[in-house]
């Protein structure tokens, strides 16, 4: 049985209790790209949940057939500010610092800033049907969102280093091979495994999960806010070139970009 909890998450934002298990959904039709606040509606439900006692672990998904695509970078003004990646960096690494067990539901795309998204979770649930893509270099600029902390964490500095370079997409069976993704559900059954795999975890001690989680992500935090620094300078400046305008005009226009380095 699901009910509504007494916090508003915000427009675009459900947050319902099954159980132990806080469903938290969000939606930005059509391709559930982020902004500034959205980030802040999710950080604010995280952390809410954090003092919820009934609460024992959280599952994160979208709305819709996409996860997220990252930060709209053609269709908002705020997108293209150099600034935009320092400022929202910094208030995702708080969703870094929340306590709970976060299971992410990707069904669809996770690309760019949405695979950094799905990344702040423990475990990620998806199937065949979903794409997975660090597509950052093939648009003209340094990936963002701790990736250069959390992907390398999950799929090795090897792995990782590959998928950035070519920015490459993987379906959810070869995220799960290299493990990037945890769980592997039939096409459709992906709410449902997350279910059963937070119901799982909801059957231990909830101190006890606490405290060793904390144990097993000692560091990532800190190890996020510090290399956002170096994310959020290197995009500053190259959001402004003329390979990151190049790189979202091929975007727009589902073909390769012609980068020239500058």
């Amino acid at each position: 049985m699901s009910v509504a909890t007494p916090f508003n998450p915000g427009p675009g934002l459900e947050l319902a209790l099954q159980g132990h298990v806080a469903v938290l959904e969000f939606s930005r039709p059509p391709l559930n790209f982020f902004d500034k606040a959205l980030i802040e509606d999710l950080v604010t439900a995280l952390e809410y949940l954090d003092q919820l006692p009934e609460c024992r672990v959280v599952v994160l998904q979208a709305a819709g057939k996409t996860f997220c695509a990252g930060a709209d970078f053609n269709g908002s003004e705020q997108t293209r500010n150099p600034d935009f990646p320092r400022q929202l960096y910094k208030y995702a690494v708080r969703m870094f610092r929340t306590r709970k067990p976060l299971i992410v539901v990707v069904e669809g795309a996770a690309v760019g800033g949405g695979l950094g998204l799905a990344l702040v979770g423990d475990y990620r649930v998806t199937s065949e049907r979903a794409r997975f893509c660090a597509n950052f270099n093939r648009l003209g600029i340094h990936q963002g969102f701790g990736i250069s902390v959390t992907l390398p964490r999950v799929v090795g500095i090897q792995m990782a280093s590959l998928l950035i370079a070519t920015g490459r997409r993987i379906d959810g069976r070869e995220a799960v091979r290299i493990g990037l993704a945890d769980v592997l559900a039939d096409v459709g059954g992906e709410r449902e495994a997350a279910m059963a795999l937070a119901s799982e975890i909801a059957q231990s001690s909830p101190l006890a999960v606490m405290s060793s989680r904390e144990t097993l992500r000692s560091g990532l935090a800190d190890a996020v806010d510090a290399v956002i620094d170096r994310e959020a300078s290197e995009q500053a400046w190259q959001i402004v070139t003329a390979d990151f305008a190049e790189g979202n005009r091929a975007m727009a226009e589902r073909r390769l970009p012609v980068f020239t380095g500058h």
